[in-house]
């Protein structure tokens, strides 16, 4: 290790702590890679009691070399980002953020939900967070605008869908539609996105006074009831300050070790979201280190910055940042502390908001409730984390399994799992049960200590108390699997509905939740949410098996020569009645490809007619 240390050059760049198996533990970014690593073995060094423990179970060390410190800290939010290690302070949150996106660079524009921006001529607008904001204003746009929503293509002429017949859709794909006009109302789509809505109301009032004046009415009536219902929508709005324009609001409160952060998304001087963020064990850092560690995680996802960037402290290597989210979003982003006006207002919003959230968590999970769901358990100590399982399927097809964890008084989001059960075939609820168990424990490992860990039986993250959405049986499935996994900290319960019932291992009788009391809300509300979090998704899963056709199983036949063929001949009974020659004539398919199309559909046809 020693003669290691002496290797290491004076340059910038990225290391990585690991332990004897070799997981990693920790990965930092150094200005000069010498002397920062030197300082964690130097007796005299005064590492916080969190870095003392991790130098305690390192055992090697890797480094590379950057051209700069911009190469460094990108190359350092990548690894943080893959290997999610032990001793970083890590951002528990892997959603993407929804955008609208506004295709101007195609001939006839249209608006899609995308979670990924890319630099090809579109507009895009958000992140919508949450999300419900752009669902409401996207719905709203469909129905005033029917622009369509379909992924056929628009250039060559077609038989308009049913979108078109029941109003939904302007139709453009019949070829009767003015390509000006059209424009002229994704320009208005594009000023209602921009929150410019007074100019959009002045230009749609001008148009409605125009068609007035030619005797148009019902047309004006149209521009009329639009005028009226993008005035409401305006009213909706949390309109901040019209010129502040595009800024993200950074607010940090901390308390007891505890970190949150609070951010406010401000498109156009329209608050259009706000996310918060707990960061734990964060005692001995500094605001300017959590800082550049949150933005450096939150925004290395698909995520682009604002171009105003406004924090309550400056961040550590904040020019770096600055010129990395540059480079990320290819327009100019400032980092800033603002020191007076609407801006520095702002961030003491985000600020208050984010204490209000921890006063909020810290109340909801009161040590009290813990103590009481403890007592009534019969478990040694007060469980920080409960998890909660459950299986949903019918008659074993279409089977998923859930998992949902609750912890410091809220349902952890990020955590949640879903998994679809490939390896349990006919209706066997129990095996399923042990599969999703399974899977879950192992995911967790793998995202806490890294897949090297996978087996390691100290590993952290399982929640001390799991419930099992069934009765005794489901129960003992998931003990099995626990036993396997030599798990032995973590207490199992089986939770039954109809009367509310709650089994333990080693006892007969099941305790009965007929009270109201903090700890039976809470007990049901966890097995609530994992059974609404499974049936969702089961849902989910049996609608898109219904609405799979014939042409999805067949080898060879991509997404593009579907669409080709349902734009050819507009639905699976005009294809069953085409000849192969008919099939191969569309760009792409063979004959022996037809051939595949024409026994495939039929067969279809055929089981349909037998299940009748």
């Amino acid at each position: 290790m020693l003669k290691k240390l002496a290797n290491v050059p004076a340059k910038p760049g990225i290391y990585l702590f690991k332990n004897d198996r070799g997981a990693i533990l920790y990965v930092g970014k150094a200005k000069i890679l010498k002397n920062r690593i030197r300082s964690y073995f130097q007796k005299s060094s005064g590492l916080d009691e969190r870095k003392a423990a991790m130098m305690g179970s390192v055992a090697d060390f890797e480094f590379t070399v950057t051209g700069n410190e911009l190469e460094a800290l990108i190359l350092e939010a990548s690894l943080i980002k893959q290997y999610k290690p032990r001793y970083n302070i890590l951002l528990r949150d892997d959603k993407s953020y929804p955008y609208l996106k506004l295709t101007i660079n195609e001939q006839w524009p249209r608006l899609e939900v995308v979670r990924r921006i890319q630099k090809d001529g579109a507009r895009y607008f958000g992140p919508y967070v949450p999300a419900g904001a752009m669902w409401d204003i996207l719905a709203f746009i469909r129905n005033h605008y029917r622009i369509p929503n379909c992924k056929y293509s628009l250039e060559k002429r077609m038989r308009p869908c049913i979108q078109f017949q029941i109003r939904k859709c302007i139709g453009p794909c019949s070829g009767e539609v003015d390509r000006e006009a059209y424009l002229q109302m994704i320009r208005e789509v594009e000023l209602l996105l921009e929150g410019k809505n007074r100019k959009l109301i002045a230009s749609l009032e001008k148009k409605m006074e125009g068609l007035s004046e030619d005797m148009r009415y019902e047309e004006a009536a149209l521009v009329r009831d639009r005028i009226q219902a993008i005035r409401a929508v305006s009213a909706s709005q949390k309109v901040v300050s019209p010129e502040l324009g595009d800024a993200d609001i950074i607010g940090l409160f901390r308390q007891d070790g505890v970190a949150v952060f609070k951010i406010l998304f401000i498109r156009s001087g329209v608050m259009i979201g706000s996310r918060d963020f707990i960061l734990k064990n964060t005692a001995d850092e500094t605001d300017a280190y959590l800082f550049r560690n949150f933005m450096e995680q939150f925004y290395a996802r698909e995520l682009f910055a604002a171009p105003a960037v406004y924090c309550s402290s400056l961040p550590e290597d904040a020019a770096v940042l600055s010129a990395w989210l540059t480079g990320k979003s290819g327009a100019t982003v400032r980092i800033s502390r603002p020191s007076r006006g609407i801006k520095k207002r702002l961030v003491c919003m985000a600020e208050e908001n984010a204490e209000e959230v921890l006063k909020s968590r810290s109340a909801a999970a009161a040590p009290d409730v813990a103590e009481e769901i403890a007592e009534l358990l019969g478990m040694d100590r007060a469980p920080r984390s409960i998890g909660a399982f459950d299986i949903s399927n019918i008659a074993g097809k279409s089977a998923v399994g859930a998992f949902v964890c609750w912890e410091q008084g809220a349902f952890n989001k990020s955590r949640y799992r879903q998994v679809k059960m490939d390896a349990v075939k006919g209706p066997d609820d129990y095996a399923m049960m042990k599969e999703m168990v399974r899977r879950t424990i192992q995911s967790i490992r793998n995202r806490e200590l890294g897949t090297e860990d996978v087996m390691h039986k100290d590993a952290s993250g399982i929640p001390d108390l799991v419930i099992i959405d069934g009765g005794r049986e489901h129960l003992q499935a998931a003990q099995e699997v626990l036993r396997e996994q030599h798990i032995s900290d973590t207490t199992a319960v089986g939770l039954a509905k109809d009367p509310d019932r709650v089994f333990l291992a080693g006892r007969d009788e099941p305790i009965r939740l007929d009270d109201n009391r903090a700890s039976s809300l809470i007990l049901r509300k966890i097995r609530d949410e994992v059974h609404r979090f499974a049936i969702r998704y089961h849902r989910k899963r049996r609608a898109r098996m219904a609405f799979a056709s014939a042409l999805d199983s067949i080898y060879g036949l991509g997404r593009k020569r579907r669409f080709a063929l349902l734009e050819r001949f507009g639905s699976i009974e005009a294809i069953k009645g085409a000849s192969v020659d008919e099939l191969s004539a569309v760009k792409g398919l063979t004959k022996k490809l037809a051939q595949e199309v024409l026994a495939a559909v039929n067969k279809e046809k055929d089981g349909m007619e037998r299940t009748a």
